[in-house]
């Protein structure tokens, strides 16, 4: 395609934001730093993502769950890098599995409110997918301050057990290393798992330390005698492996692993995988700077599926949303994308990019059923504003025809995979598979922007509800006011619709470079893949 000047100034603003995301990974890397990093090895301990390194096969590809968690937040705590825990979906002995990491560097693994979360996320990627999981433990426990918010809730700390519990009653395979401290409540995940190890002299696992001990029965005992691997692998039982070392004992659960017998597939269909015809860099300049821009959908999927082959379902019907066929890895997907241009419809009508009309809600309501006729996996590309408005749509019915693909999404029992590319605004979020509506992954490109409304709107909107509000108490509000109240709420609220601010909170799974997108749906198949489909499709009292 010809690189016009448009083409460069779009190429260097997401090649900008994706080095910005890059940057930002770079220190969440280091943890709690340089110095406890040092601290960690003069024990001869690993940090979690040395670990990781060891545990995984060498060059192999891995998928980063989280990493933006907790991101700019627990600042008056010291930050909380990571979430205090590394999760990633990676392959050991060229088995796809699940790795959890406590981060000692991070509150020496301490548990934040956000931490739970993201563990909790991570066994819903097992759970889901029937993913062998590997835990790699050394936490300090529940972080004392924020107990409130980690300890007695459903989503909070105790679910893991009740997880653990379930996982095992699924069969599936469940693993753990005591790297490190395991105390009080969080004792129970490795005996929960299906084998224990324990590293000698810096692993122990106990309900009470030391300095409890003594404060509840009055008696005095060190941490080895009282958890450490001998006593638990000699006397008590409770762990199966006794390791000398890290390294020993990542090497060992390499082992176990390559004894796993394989299980029913789901079944979906791939083919040798081919790359995509026209080369994947030029989704930098295809992809407008800000997002402000119409552009050609159907030009950015043939730059993500094999051979650049798109197998458009209803192409001149519904023009607004983009409906197809396609091959990603050699996988067979079914793909739902917002259409960004501005397109004209038989009647003559323009329909405005990145809004949903009756008509594309329609036809992607059949669609998403077609694909869970013929077990076909969807992905699904946000770049939506909403649904149409207005008195025309609200006459021809745009509640019934977004509720009735509402409904077909609901209710898909093959897996979804969701990439927001731009705007994810208000119900368009849920027609195109957000985050409540169980997406396998949920990832975006540095260009996201997650919201109940564009941030103009919103803006606008809050401003006259508060410029109301300060005139009804007698206050005069000057138009220099005014904009300076403006700009106060539009970068508070441009802030909170920042990819940062979603992947913090785990509404996304990951914020990644976009030629990576290929990468992540293809390993996030081959792991809905081990979960058979057991549900029939039913969509209930859709209309159709």
């Amino acid at each position: 395609m010809a690189y016009d000047i448009e083409f460069r100034k779009n190429e260097d603003a997401l090649k900008l934001a994706t080095s910005a995301v890059r940057k930002r990974l770079y220190n969440i890397y280091k943890g709690g730093g340089t110095k406890r990093i040092e601290k960690l090895h003069a024990k001869g301990k690993l940090t979690a993502r040395e670990r990781i390194d060891l545990l995984l096969d060498k060059d192999s590809k891995r998928i980063e769950i989280g990493a933006f968690t907790g991101y700019d937040m627990y600042e008056e705590y010291g930050g909380c890098p990571a979430g205090g825990v590394v999760v990633m979906i990676g392959y050991v002995k060229g088995r796809q599995c699940i790795v959890v990491a406590n981060d000692a560097t991070v509150k020496s693994g301490a548990w934040f409110p956000i931490t739970a979360k993201k563990n909790l996320r991570a066994q819903e990627i097992a759970i889901e997918n029937r993913l062998p999981i590997i835990y790699l433990v050394d936490s300090a426990g529940v972080f004392l301050p924020l107990q409130a918010d980690v300890f007695a809730d459903k989503e909070h700390f105790g679910r893991i057990f009740r997880n653990n519990s379930v996982m095992s009653a699924m069969g599936i395979t469940q693993i753990a290393a005591i790297m490190g401290s395991c105390v009080a409540g969080g004792a129970y995940l490795p005996i929960l798992s299906d084998e224990a190890l324990i590293v000698d002299k810096t692993g122990s696992v106990f309900l009470a330390g030391p300095f409890l001990v003594k404060a509840a029965i009055g008696e005095n005992v060190d941490s080895e005698t009282l958890g450490g691997a001998e006593t638990h692998c000699e006397i008590s039982g409770v762990t199966d492996y006794n390791m000398p070392d890290d390294e020993t004992c990542l090497a060992t659960i390499r082992d176990i692993m390559s004894r796993l017998g394989s299980f029913d597939k789901a079944g979906f269909d791939r083919i040798e995988p081919q790359l995509p015809a026209f080369p994947m860099e030029e989704i930098y300049g295809i992809y407008p700077e800000g997002g402000l821009k119409p552009y050609d959908t159907v030009e950015l999927i043939k730059r993500i599926v094999d051979n650049s082959e798109v197998q458009e379902y209803k192409k001149t019907y519904g023009k607004s949303i983009v409906c197809a066929y396609a091959r990603i890895d050699g996988w067979a997907v079914g793909i739902v994308a917002n259409q960004r241009k501005i397109v004209k419809t038989k009647k003559g009508e323009m329909q405005f990019g990145g809004v949903i009309y009756s008509d594309s809600a329609d036809k992607a309501a059949r669609f998403i059923m077609n694909c869970n006729q013929k077990k076909i996996p969807l992905v699904f590309l946000q770049d939506v504003t909403g649904f149409m408005v207005g008195s025309r749509s609200e006459q021809g019915g745009i509640i019934k025809d977004g509720a009735k693909m509402v409904n077909a999404m609901s209710n898909s029992v093959v897996p979804k995979f969701t990439i927001v590319i731009g705007n994810s605004y208000g119900a368009g979020n849920y027609a195109m598979c957000g985050k409540a509506y169980d997406p396998r992954l949920m990832i975006a490109w540095p260009t996201a922007k997650i919201a109940v409304m564009g941030g103009e709107q919103a803006a606008k909107t809050l401003l006259q509800i508060q410029v109301a509000s300060k005139k009804k108490r007698g206050e005069v509000v000057s138009e220099e006011d005014q904009q300076a109240l403006l700009k106060k709420i539009t970068d508070r609220y441009k802030a909170q619709t920042s990819p940062y601010y979603a992947a913090a909170r785990l509404w996304v799974d990951a914020i990644i470079d976009p030629i990576e997108t290929r990468n992540i749906i293809s390993m996030g198949i081959e792991a809905a893949n081990h979960a058979p489909i057991t549900q029939a499709y039913n969509t209930g009292v859709m209309q159709t």
